[in-house]
């Protein structure tokens, strides 16, 4: 049985999904990683620590860290990240441009790709990375 939990697909695997497939699997990722950080924190409410992983996971505040770590990309990186920020999307939200839903996409994509290759190291890098300092 494949290990759906810790995936390691090798790249060419991960690059023959489509890239709005890579963009639901890392935003689950992307979701799970601020949660984690979040949490890990201290003692907050769980209204509370909803409030403020919603307002990090919208389009928006995923377009930021993006813009943080483009020059940080290897080529290969770059490369999912273009291919998840021009896939074909139905609809954009209300609360952010269709330039930020596209570049959160695109992270989206990234961290999904990164994960299903077993390369959790560097999605924490950059998750870390991409934080306002």
């Amino acid at each position: 049985m494949a290990n759906t939990f810790l995936p390691e697909l090798s790249p060419e695997s991960a690059r023959q999904l489509s890239n709005l497939a890579l963009a639901h699997v890392g935003d689950a990722v992307f979701e799970l990683m601020v949660r984690t950080k979040l949490a890990s924190q201290g003692r907050e409410t769980a209204h509370n620590l909803h409030k403020m992983s919603v307002s990090l996971v919208r389009a928006p505040a995923q377009a930021r860290r993006m813009e943080r770590i483009i020059p940080l990309l290897t080529e290969e990186e770059a490369e999912v990240y273009r291919r998840g920020r021009n896939a074909k999307v139905n609809s954009v939200p209300k609360a952010a441009s269709t330039e930020e839903y596209h570049a959160a996409t695109g992270l989206e994509a990234l961290f999904g790709y990164l994960y299903l290759t077993g390369r959790s190291q560097r999605a924490m890098e950059l998750f870390e990375l991409s934080e306002v300092q």
